[in-house]
């Protein structure tokens, strides 16, 4: 079998993913079975998008803090765990945030779309699901637009719900919502075109990241689930996505 080992940033990182390439050797993407990310969860992201191109699945191991889609770390049984890998395929959010410039900037988060201010001044947003008013003004600190696959993550820090994989619903949840103040979000379906507008742009400056590419001072953001993309996630048997989702709702930390 055929590997690619990619790296984060983190001293740890470097060195096992040099230890591997001396044990198993080193392909080019457009060569390899499978690509190996050694990270966190950041990493594992970026090289998913990275790759997406090549179509070739992505088996990470945690060399970070969190890990939620990595596996454990082992060096030496590497191939063994390949034969038995459980495979997860996932889509990401579409997100199309128009700007104070006039601009329009196109990107896609795999685990969630974030619109958060950017100064003291609280935003507001009106929320718009399939061009129905939903929400004509929602104040606050920010909003989320999770994915199945990201609910585990900033979604659930910010009391979100937990989405079992192959649901097919998304998760919208506001961040420290002060209007309407007891509003702890919505459930919708992955087939909703979510549209959220900035009013007062100018005074309430705000934010959208999809994933880790931010677009500052929007005027404007379109969410919509892309399933002309699609990742493959490699795990290891019994720690699959859905099973992992399905422990964190059980967890006691």
């Amino acid at each position: 079998m055929r590997f690619h080992f990619t790296a984060s940033d983190r001293p740890i990182a470097k060195t096992r993913c040099e230890q591997l390439i001396n044990h198993y050797g080193q392909h080019k993407i457009s060569d390899c079975d499978v690509i190996v990310a050694l990270g966190g969860d950041g990493h594992m992201l970026k090289t998913l998008k990275a790759s997406v191109d090549d179509g070739k699945p992505v088996y990470g191991m945690n060399c970070g803090t969190v890990g939620f889609l990595m596996n454990t770390y082992h060096e030496d049984d590497l191939l063994d765990r390949m034969k038995t890998a459980e495979q997860t395929v996932i889509h990401p959010l579409s997100m199309i945030a128009k700007t104070l410039d006039g601009k329009t900037h196109h990107a896609h988060g795999i685990n969630e779309v974030s619109i958060s201010r950017e100064t003291s001044q609280a935003i507001k947003i009106r929320i718009d699901i399939d061009e129905v008013t939903r929400m004509p003004e929602m104040v606050g600190d920010g909003l989320i637009i999770a994915t199945p696959a990201g609910s585990t993550a900033y979604n659930l820090s910010a009391h979100g719900p937990i989405i079992p994989l192959g649901s097919e619903v998304l998760a919208l949840t506001p961040v420290s919502a002060f209007r309407p103040r007891r509003w702890r979000g919505a459930i919708l379906p992955q087939s909703a075109k979510v549209s959220l507008t900035m009013l007062e742009p100018d005074f309430r400056s705000a934010s959208a990241a999809a994933d880790g590419t931010e677009v500052r001072d929007i005027t404007s953001v379109e969410i919509q689930m892309d399933h002309s993309i699609s990742y493959t996630i490699l795990s290891d048997p019994g720690q699959g996505l859905a099973e992992r989702a399905m422990q964190e709702q059980f967890s006691s930390e």
